[in-house]
């Protein structure tokens, strides 16, 4: 679904990078200024620097005077606001309002207003619904990047969000002919050590046999708890 995200008069350079790179981490990347304080914000050093590598979603954004430009082929516009309007949209909380959203076939507008003011009332009346962060009682104060991260991280998980990468490799489970193997092995080596007594075994290799598969154990720890065994058992040599 196209997605849009406006900022009106924004003051501080640093914050059209953290925009474009909150974004970016969540699959956005069409960025509209309205009026901000630089007319070069967008080649600003502050700004490349806070956009640590969002830089494509700079290289795209636009920059316009006013807000009906910005708004052009948007058939759905959010506003952000702490406080709500008289007469202006419903207050939603985003995912809530997300999740009906994201059944439609709309081109969809978040507006976030100046870090000092906030959104003009005009400018909130004009929208479908004001979104308000749900934040603890008596302190709701986020900083502008902070609240696009929210509100593009809840929009993507509406949509359907990415799969989660795996900062590991694939491991390679133990088989049960593995783990039974390694099972007789610990039992020569706890008989060995005098810990088990053969002739009375009770219940010790059936609840370990339950504790191993509770562990769900990987081929590499069926080799370091058979090099145990093995090491239990030339200990118990040794002393004899």
């Amino acid at each position: 679904m196209r997605t849009r995200f406006i900022l009106i008069e924004t003051s501080h350079a640093g914050n059209v990078g953290a925009a474009a790179r909150a974004m970016k981490v969540m699959g956005f990347d069409e960025l509209v200024l309205v009026k901000p304080r630089w007319a070069n914000v967008l080649r600003k050093d502050e700004t490349i620097q806070r956009a640590s590598g969002a830089n494509d979603v700079l290289a795209k954004a636009r920059v316009v005077d006013t807000l009906d430009e910005a708004l052009d082929g948007v058939t759905h516009l959010c506003a952000t606001a702490m406080t709500p309007r008289d007469f202006g949209p419903p207050t939603r909380a985003p995912r809530e309002h997300f999740a009906e959203l994201a059944q439609g076939d709309h081109s969809v507008a978040f507006l976030f207003g100046s870090e000092r003011f906030g959104m003009k009332n005009e400018d909130v009346y004009r929208c479908h619904a004001a979104l308000s962060i749900p934040t603890a009682p008596g302190f709701g104060s986020l900083n502008l990047g902070s609240a696009i991260q929210v509100i593009a991280y809840d929009w993507r998980m509406a949509l359907g969000g990415f799969p989660v990468q795996s900062a590991t490799a694939p491991v390679d489970k133990a088989d049960a002919q593995q783990v039974t193997g390694m099972l007789g092995h610990w039992e020569q080596a706890l008989t060995d050590i005098g810990f088990l007594d053969p002739a009375s075994p009770k219940k010790l290799m059936p609840r370990l046999n339950q504790l191993f598969n509770r562990a769900d154990l990987q081929q590499e720890e069926i080799h370091i708890l058979r090099g145990v065994a093995k090491a239990m058992t030339e200990a118990a040599r040794a002393k004899r």
